[in-house]
């Protein structure tokens, strides 16, 4: 069988895509994630996605590759990753009450061939007093997550209820979409 990358340095996702027992490796990206003018929170995550899977297959000839990218999108406007707490606390306040549309996408490519899909998971978010937001933000310093939240953990207590088909997506890999990915490739999944 041939290499299989994750075109990721995330913890996250690696912890992930370790759950399916499959022999992988990881490469970090050379992508710029700069949204396009216009570009609707679902195409900039299946645009990055493939990217950063073309990105590294290109430089691992025969091996399949694994792009993914999250997006979170309030009123079809894109959320990033945070990266400051001053930033987190503003991302939890405007969502506070709201629902959220997380867009989850994959790419799998090698040599040329893409395979893709996304998922969607949408939060709706309990109404978030400052001091819980403040709370919350110490507590789990999710500074590197789209959303500023981590629903593994204590951002659980965040939601009043999460709709979605994989409970994995909202992590940041689509474990169920993955896998029927994978298995169209022709790499066994145990």
């Amino acid at each position: 069988m041939n290499a299989l990358i994750l075109a990721s340095t995330s913890r996250y996702r690696q912890a992930l895509l370790q759950r399916l027992g499959l022999d992988f490796q990881t490469a970090r990206p050379d992508v710029d994630e700069t949204p396009q003018p216009g570009e609707a929170p679902q195409a900039l995550a299946q645009r990055l996605a493939a990217a950063k899977a073309a990105e590294v297959a290109a430089r691992h000839p025969g091996s399949w590759v694994i792009g993914s990218d999250q997006v979170a999108d309030l009123d079809g406007q894109p959320l990033g990753k945070p990266g400051t707490v001053e930033a987190a606390h503003a991302q939890l306040a405007a969502m506070s009450g709201r629902t959220v549309r997380f867009h989850t996408a994959i790419s799998l490519s090698r040599d040329g061939d893409t395979l893709a899909a996304c998922d969607l998971t949408q939060v709706r978010f309990r109404v978030l007093a400052p001091a819980e937001i403040a709370r919350y933000v110490a507590a789990e310093q999710p500074l590197d997550c789209a959303g500023s939240f981590k629903c593994e953990g204590l951002g659980i207590s965040l939601f009043e209820a999460i709709d979605n088909r994989d409970p994995t997506a909202l992590v940041g890999l689509p474990l169920i979409a993955l896998c029927g990915l994978l298995r169209q490739a022709g790499v066994a999944v145990p």
